[in-house]
């Protein structure tokens, strides 16, 4: 089975080590991969023990599984990451993961923080991104409006048909 994750990596290979305890994350984006990964295979366990041991507090397994078990899940793209490597104590990885939801597709795009605790990397944190508008760079050009190609002609009988 190709892991959820989208490594590109078979799940035995890739992830299932790090949910099983078998092997730590080297990484933040490890972590979060393999967070990911159980999601979609419903380990709520290990999505409670990534956890940093200052937030467990705040998350119900038992949501987190009917939650889990409900969805349908697509696929997981990085974005970015901000360091969280084998060197460092803290990093930040943005991520969309698509998933359906009661017939819904829906695409969370998230800026997830670790930090590394006793050796390990824990999830602490996600912040929800949110689109930009789209801003446009040039003035709009209505089309009764001289085209902007300099032909003389209004826009609407020339670009803009």
């Amino acid at each position: 089975m190709d892991c959820p994750c989208g490594s590109g990596q078979t799940l035995a290979d890739c992830c299932q080590p790090i949910i099983a305890g078998e092997r730590a994350a080297a990484s933040a984006e490890a972590l979060m991969r393999a967070r990911y990964s159980a999601y979609t295979q419903v380990e709520v366990d290990f999505l409670v023990a990534s956890l940093h041991p200052d937030q467990r507090e705040e998350h119900d397994p038992e949501h987190m599984r009917a939650w889990a078990e409900s969805a349908d899940w697509h696929g997981l793209e990085i974005l970015a990451t901000e360091a969280g490597g084998p060197d460092d104590d803290a990093g930040t990885v943005e991520f969309v993961a698509a998933y359906s939801y009661e017939g819904e597709l829906e695409r969370h795009h998230e800026r997830a923080s670790f930090t590394r605790h006793e050796g390990d990397w824990y999830f602490v944190a996600g912040e929800k991104v949110i689109a930009r508008p789209f801003v446009r760079e040039q003035p709009k050009v209505g089309r009764n409006e001289p085209c902007i190609c300099g032909s003389g002609r209004k826009y609407k009988r020339c670009c803009g048909a």
